[in-house]
């Protein structure tokens, strides 16, 4: 069984919205709106247009809908970057603020609450056939080269992986991480 764990350390930063009005005004921490450009900036001060490229981001939604392959051209990575049979899964990614700010100042301050939600579909014509989904936040004791007792694991040197979970069509209904609490933030 091999299976590809995947998150974007180079994402940029992006547009916030809502569906209901803020109780409280905000203040855009990585990103601002240009609504007369169809524009947003990103955490590295450059800008970005609203919807999906070719490639399958959506840098102001802070989203990405493709396959490992696409996702490999994005990163400006050469084309069967990804090993088959991955290559064709079906791949979306979404993070949050934090997670661009993040990657462009690598500080507790910028990176506590950053997270980041994987999901792999291989169960499609010329997958893999693994279905996989993660959840991976910023971790304080990551960040230390501490230890985690609550079920996840330390990756990339400061996150934590608070779900791994996928099936593997030799190996069933497969656990490779359960933190408790799952959920995003404190």
């Amino acid at each position: 069984m091999k299976r590809i764990l995947l998150v974007l350390p180079f994402l940029l930063a992006a547009c916030d919205s809502g569906l209901t009005a803020p109780s409280k005004n905000l203040v855009p921490t990585a990103a601002s709106m240009n609504a007369s450009s169809a524009t947003c900036t990103l955490a590295d001060g450059t800008t970005a247009s609203y919807g999906f490229d070719g490639n399958g981001y959506n840098y102001c939604a802070r989203i990405f809908n493709g396959t490992y392959s696409s996702w490999c051209v994005a990163g400006g990575q050469v084309p069967g970057c990804v090993a088959a049979p991955y290559t064709n899964d079906k791949l979306v990614m979404k993070w949050n603020a934090a997670w661009d700010a993040c990657n462009v100042s690598n500080t507790a301050e910028a990176c506590a609450g950053a997270w980041t939600d994987n999901e792999v579909n291989g169960k499609i014509t010329g997958g893999s056939g693994e279905v996989w989904h993660y959840k991976i936040q910023w971790s304080a004791v990551c960040a230390d080269g501490g230890t985690l007792t609550d079920g996840g694991y330390c990756i990339w040197g400061s996150y934590e992986v608070l779900m791994d979970q996928g099936i593997d069509p030799n190996d069933g209904h497969v656990w490779g991480a359960l933190a408790k609490p799952n959920g995003y933030g404190a």
